[in-house]
């Protein structure tokens, strides 16, 4: 990820006297801003969660919060210290055109001293065309109720979109990433946390290097691959490509095109209609799958042991551990193969 606050916009520092409650997003903000006829945001902060709610009417609201860094859910430090840590600090929020800036960061950004330490978060209330450029080094990302392109980037909290239409793209390096209803182009990743994705539809793309996948109601182009983890997805009409270097593939109602692969774990999948293709294709464990075998499709299954139980209209060969042939005069490829495991088909 590219470094964060790089180049550094010009910036103004709150004033001193100003008297400040401590906050969080559960409280109230210790400052609010509103700005009129923006459609574009820019948020920068180096420790806090940004969040972009769209909604009716042309202003933007900036809610601008303030904890320590040590803050434990109850405890609360003087005013005076609280001061005395934001004199550290560079906060600005102000619109340049149509776009409204909002930035928070250390005046030493060497200071490595976390304890003493402020996390800044900001809360945007915008029309609901608005495209957003969000990033934070620590905190979580949420959005909601948009329409728009939006580029997000954190280091270490968590991505999560609702009612999102638009080019999204985002990358988190250690949280999680959640979507419900969202639309046209997506593309996320994340280096460690799991990704469900629910009731959207478009061109994703959801990639994670380690943790586990959860896909309801899609519909689309679809990517979605984790480099150690599950994949469970029902309810997807489409184009499916997913694959798990270490864990297990779930699918069911499943209409489309569909290629799914594991190297450790096992796969089941049940289709409702197969258009062009069924690719499927596991290291150990065994799969087993259920197709509507009263279409035409072109059939190539390999595993240890093949059971495929009675096929009707069927013109080609069975063995033990290969099954080859055409049904119903062809149609579709059905390519599965388990290297070391059983495949089963209808059974």
């Amino acid at each position: 990820m590219k470094t964060i606050f790089a180049p550094i916009l010009a910036l103004s520092l709150l004033a001193p006297a100003l008297t400040i409650a401590q906050s969080n997003d559960d409280q109230k903000p210790y400052q609010t801003k509103t700005f009129s006829g923006a459609n574009a945001l820019r948020a920068r902060t180096s420790g806090g969660s940004l969040s972009v709610e769209g909604g009716s009417g042309n202003e933007t609201k900036v809610e601008i919060f303030v904890r320590p860094n040590n803050w434990n859910g109850n405890g609360r430090i003087s005013q005076e210290e609280l001061q005395k840590r934001l004199s550290d600090y560079i906060i600005d929020v102000k619109q340049e055109g149509n776009t409204v800036v909002a930035t928070a960061r250390r005046k030493n950004e060497q200071d490595r001293n976390w304890k003493n330490g402020l996390s800044i978060a900001f809360k945007f209330y915008t029309p609901r065309n608005m495209a957003a450029d969000l990033e934070t080094s620590g905190g979580s990302l949420r959005l909601s109720h948009l329409a728009g392109n939006q580029k997000l980037e954190t280091s270490g909290g968590s991505i999560r979109l609702e009612d999102i239409r638009g080019s999204i793209t985002g990358e988190t390096s250690g949280g999680s990433i959640n979507i419900r209803d969202c639309h046209e182009q997506i593309t996320l990743e994340t280096s460690g946390g799991s990704i469900e994705a629910t009731d959207s539809d478009g061109t994703l793309k959801l990639e994670t290097s380690g943790g586990s996948i959860r896909l309801n109601g899609l519909k689309g182009n679809i990517i979605a691959e984790t480099s150690g983890g599950s994949v469970q997805g029902s309810n997807i009409d489409g184009e499916l490509k997913t694959g798990t270097s270490g864990g297990s593939v779930r699918l069911n109602n499943i209409a489309g095109s569909l290629d799914a692969r594991t190297s450790a774990g096992s796969i089941e999948v049940e289709m409702t209609r197969v258009d062009k293709y069924v690719r499927l294709g596991g290291s150990a464990g065994s799969i087993r799958v259920k197709l509507p075998l009263d279409k035409g499709m072109d059939l190539d299954l390999r595993g240890n042991k093949v059971v495929t139980g009675t096929l009707k209209n069927f013109d080609g060969e069975i063995n033990k551990d290969r099954v080859k042939g055409r049904i119903n005069g062809g149609g579709a490829s059905v390519q599965i193969s388990a290297s070391s495991g059983s495949v089963y088909l209808n059974q």
